[in-house]
């Protein structure tokens, strides 16, 4: 059969250029493509594994200056306490020395309405002493008919104070 002679001879010089073209694509791709996707592949992931590196170094940059605000505001806090802690007492401190000043200004000045209460009870007894001498030196003369002088009224009204 002619048919099946020229089949293999047919087939032989497909399957040649098929080798042929297979291995020209595969050494074409292999040792040409390849390697340049692979660079390209590690070329990524050195940038990748560089940024990555870089966003580490950036977070722990962060972290720290986070660290260093925390620290400077927690000493800013116990500086305004400690100064608002101060001020406090010296609020107090003066308060009190304004409390004092003000309660011995009290004090004096009801040392002196004392004295002149006490000077005012005095004066109002010795009024009171004379009032009293006269309206006796006036009855001695009303029911007694009698002159009598205002010092001998005033000395039996001093009698009669002593007694009673």
């Amino acid at each position: 059969m002619p048919q099946i002679a020229q089949l293999s001879a047919t087939y032989a010089s497909q399957i040649f250029w098929l080798l042929v073209t297979f291995g020209i694509l595969y050494f074409g791709i292999g040792k040409m493509m390849v390697p340049r996707v692979i660079a390209t592949v590690d070329a990524r992931e050195a940038q990748i594994a560089g940024d990555l590196a870089a966003a580490e170094q950036a977070r722990l940059a962060a972290d720290q200056t986070e660290a260093a605000w925390r620290a400077e505001m927690d000493a800013a806090r116990s500086a305004a306490q400690a100064e608002t802690a101060a001020a406090k007492a010296r609020a107090a401190k003066a308060a009190e020395s304004q409390v004092h000043a003000v309660d011995a200004e009290l004090a004096e000045r009801l040392a002196h309405h004392d004295l002149a209460v006490g000077n005012a009870k005095a004066q109002a007894m010795l009024n009171l002493q004379t009032v009293a001498a006269e309206v006796a030196q006036d009855l001695v003369a009303k029911v007694a008919g009698v002159q009598v002088s205002i010092e001998a009224a005033a000395d039996a009204v001093r009698r009669s104070n002593a007694h009673g």
